[in-house]
């Protein structure tokens, strides 16, 4: 037997124009199917309070509906009426609702919960109602044109720590902000930015550091070390790719292609590598060579060893 449509609200016969919305949307709000994702049940609740709703919010059918139920007035010459509760023969329906009466009662919930923005609700509705005035062709969207595409060079410590950069698109200039660690060859989308609202694919390349340089989200610096450092160790200032200065300990006998490492003063999380260049002098004078051909002979080493050297 088909549920009366005031216990579907849980309304009184004499309830007025206003009880009846109120109860609706309170209804609304607690089965729609966004609140209950995979709840069938709450889903046809919800298309239930729909479908009463249409009735009894409208005069006329809420006349029919008090004076011949769920028959209708034409069920006497055959199938018609309110048909309630999953569609069938005849009638109004809850799963196939026409494009005007959609737009009539969606466009009316997107009122009630606050319009396109105002609330989750509203914006639900109001795709609703575009939707039915689409496929009744009375407001076609204008087709949005095809995207552009657009190049800028972002600076090194851009593009590591993140900021703002400007560039101008046709005859606009506009200020957009780049996320920390963007790589270089990645593409940004800037949606409407483009002449006549078209969507911008934006290519970034990332310009080179003098010093730095990226190897995922780790930052690789080459240090400059004399000849005394290498050998004998020691404490050096690195600059910071921020500012400021870090103090980094060179290992005895430190040599070329090394790597010593700073955690944490990378990219996400990564680190930094301090990689030593050694800067070897000539000898200045005959007592210079004297004492490294002395350090030579009393610190043998083999500088070629392994493949191909062997």
């Amino acid at each position: 037997m088909p549920q009366d449509l005031y216990d579907v609200l849980g309304v009184s016969r004499t309830a007025s124009a206003d009880e009846i919305t109120k109860a609706y949307r309170k209804l609304a709000r607690q089965y729609h199917p966004d609140r209950n994702p995979g709840d069938k049940a709450a889903e046809n609740k919800f298309k239930d309070i729909a479908a009463a709703y249409e009735i009894l919010s409208d005069k006329a059918k809420r006349a029919q509906y008090d004076q011949f139920g769920h028959a209708g007035p034409g069920a006497a010459n055959g199938p018609g009426g309110f048909h309630f509760g999953g569609g069938g023969p005849g009638g109004f329906t809850t799963s196939n609702i026409d494009p005007e009466t959609a737009e009539r009662l969606f466009g009316n919930l997107g009122d009630l919960f606050g319009g396109e923005g105002g609330s989750p609700f509203g914006d639900i509705f109001g795709r609703a109602a575009t939707g039915a005035r689409q496929r009744t062709g009375r407001r076609a969207e204008r087709p949005r044109p095809a995207a552009v595409e657009a190049e800028i060079t972002v600076p090194f410590e851009t593009a590591v720590a993140g900021g703002p950069v400007g560039l101008t698109i046709g005859d606009r200039k506009i200020e957009m902000k780049v996320p920390p660690g963007i790589e270089d060859g990645k593409t940004m989308r800037l949606a409407g930015q483009g002449p006549g609202g078209a969507d911008v694919h934006l290519h970034i390349h990332v310009a080179p550091h003098p010093y730095y340089r990226r190897e995922g989200n780790d930052l690789v610096i080459s240090v400059p070390l004399n000849l005394a450092e290498a050998v004998l160790g020691g404490k050096i200032d690195v600059p910071m790719l921020g500012g400021g200065t870090a103090t980094v300990t060179i290992k005895p006998g430190t040599s070329s292609g090394t790597r010593t490492r700073v955690r944490g003063q990378g990219l996400n999380g990564g680190d930094l590598y301090i990689e030593p260049r050694v800067m070897a002098p000539a000898p200045a004078d005959e007592e210079s060579r004297r004492l490294i051909e002395e350090f030579a002979r009393r610190n043998p080493q083999r500088s070629r060893t392994g493949a191909p050297w062997e």
